[in-house]
């Protein structure tokens, strides 16, 4: 199926050039361009030059008749498919009819016959027709779209490697002579000196995170994601224990409820965890009894998961900014970040089918929810 546009083509063929002025009036009406043929070899030769939606056959020719005709139609590629209509006034008994449908065709018309019987005929084909090359053209948009999607990969794969080593390059070079000077040279520096070089490590510090968040957010597009059942709770517990030096130095209290199971990637779901905890963390560190709840609760039948603190929080106004890349309602100077973490929180959670939303009220702290959207995990019965 190459050339589609334009009318719907019919192919019509009848050794008699009246039954063929015949055929052309009572079709006449219908939005299709009709392409004739007086024998076999001329019909065969319109099948090179034409994609048709239905072919229309007399059986009775010279040399070779709608049978044969129908026989060659069948064996070769490009009309192996190809609904054809048998009309004949002579080879109308039943052992005929059933030869007729032993070639292959889709409907065999007796004359003489009503004109709607044969319209209503070609009417069922050109919309079948029509179905398949919508769906053909789909299909091509489909895989257009999916080679523009590897190309785009592609890109991002460049684009990565080049960040990952064109500038981590320079960088480790700004924060290694920096540190060297730092290292040699600190007691022969005057204040502001060595204020503003410990500010170009700080820089060169934050600019390796970034560098590091980026490529985390880039490659959850492009890694493929596992979809097993995984133990929350397990998960949660391995999580928290590499925050255990900041739970140890800080009068952190930490509740942690039974979580149901849920499916889905297992490193991915942990990243998730690793995110909302050590943004929970991070911004309730200046409470003096800092809180932190995580846990699960049942919404409409589905397991909602969430990991609420005590701490800053954040105004409800600007709820949307949470989730968007570089988006922070706190300053740097405030809690320190470069506002990808709940970026790759969505992602993730997106990718599991799920949502991901919060609330919260300045100082008053803030909740983190999200669902996984997956056949029997994640959902109450």
């Amino acid at each position: 199926m190459t050339r589609l546009e334009g009318k719907p083509k019919i192919l019509i063929v009848d050794d008699r050039p009246e039954n063929l002025v015949t055929l052309k009036r009572v079709l006449g009406d219908l939005d299709v361009e009709l392409v004739e043929a007086t024998n076999g070899n001329d019909a065969l030769k319109a099948t090179l030059y034409h994609d048709f939606a239905l072919a229309l056959l007399d059986i009775q020719m010279p040399e070779m008749d709608g049978y044969e005709l129908a026989s060659i139609l069948r064996e070769e590629e490009k009309t192996a498919n190809l609904p054809f209509v048998f009309i004949s006034a002579v080879y109308t008994d039943n052992l005929n009819v059933f030869k007729g449908y032993e070639k292959g065709a889709f409907s065999f018309i007796t004359k003489p016959f009503q004109p709607e019987i044969l319209v209503n005929k070609v009417k069922f084909f050109i919309e079948k027709h029509q179905q398949e090359v919508a769906l053909y053209r789909l299909n091509e948009d489909l895989k257009k779209k999916n080679e523009d999607l590897e190309r785009m990969n592609q890109e991002l794969e460049a684009f990565s490697y080049s960040v990952s080593h064109d500038l981590r390059s320079p960088l480790r070079s700004i924060n290694g002579y920096a540190s060297i000077l730092k290292e040699e040279f600190e007691g022969n520096l005057e204040d502001e000196a060595q204020r503003l070089l410990n500010k170009i490590i700080r820089s060169a510090l934050k600019m390796s995170n970034l560098i590091d968040s980026l490529l985390s957010l880039s490659r959850l597009g492009r890694n493929p994601a596992s979809n097993r059942s995984v133990n929350m709770n397990a998960l949660v517990q391995k999580v928290l224990r590499d925050f255990e030096k900041i739970q140890d130095q800080e009068n952190i209290e930490i509740k942690v409820e039974h979580l149901p199971v849920a499916k889905g990637d297992q490193e991915l779901l942990r990243q998730v965890y690793v995110n909302l905890i050590s943004n929970a963390l991070k911004y309730s560190s200046n409470r003096d009894n800092p809180i932190i709840e995580i846990g699960s609760s049942i919404k409409d039948g589905v397991v909602v998961y969430y990991v609420k603190d005590n701490g800053a929080g954040f105004n409800m106004d600007y709820k949307d900014k949470l989730f968007g890349v570089f988006q922070r309602l706190h300053g740097a100077q405030e809690f320190e970040g470069v506002g990808i973490g709940l970026a790759i929180v969505k992602r993730i959670i997106n990718r599991h089918g799920g949502e991901v939303w919060a609330e919260g009220k300045v100082d008053r702290g803030a909740s983190f929810y999200f669902t996984l959207n997956q056949e029997g995990y994640g959902r109450t019965v």
